[in-house]
């Protein structure tokens, strides 16, 4: 079993910058950022190959989002710059640590294990 912690998030203002920690306490194939809000689907907005380094991102957030990996600390990192109130969310840290076949990665049953999420509210 695989805990994972998440920790960096806040209430900021329009325009500005948070970093999203996730602590994995083992290793993993792929480690993702997801974001909910009430009454929506779980949205994959990051992922990164612990391998290979390869990284993936939502289309609403390519451009102004940067994921991250430390393999030595299992860590992984989720820079969230020029922050809008449509970000606002409960972002959760995402492992998949055994092959979840052949989902892309933003599929929440893609992966196996879910940290307890962290708020990140933006206003206007």
């Amino acid at each position: 079993q695989v805990r994972l912690q998440e920790s960096g998030g806040g209430s900021v203002q329009a325009g500005e910058s948070l970093r999203l920690s996730c602590v994995a306490s083992g290793r993993a194939i792929v480690m993702a950022w997801f974001r909910q809000t009430p009454g929506e689907e779980r949205e994959g907005v990051a992922a990164i190959y612990t391998g290979g380094g390869h990284t993936y991102y939502a289309d609403s957030v390519a451009d102004r989002f940067a994921i991250s990996l430390e393999n030595d600390k299992n860590t992984i990192y989720l820079q969230m710059n020029n922050l809008k109130p449509e970000d606002t969310a409960m972002y959760y840290c995402a492992a998949e640590v055994k092959d979840g076949g052949p989902l892309k990665w933003h599929f929440p049953r893609r992966y196996d294990h879910w940290g307890q999420g962290t708020q990140v509210t933006v206003s206007s």
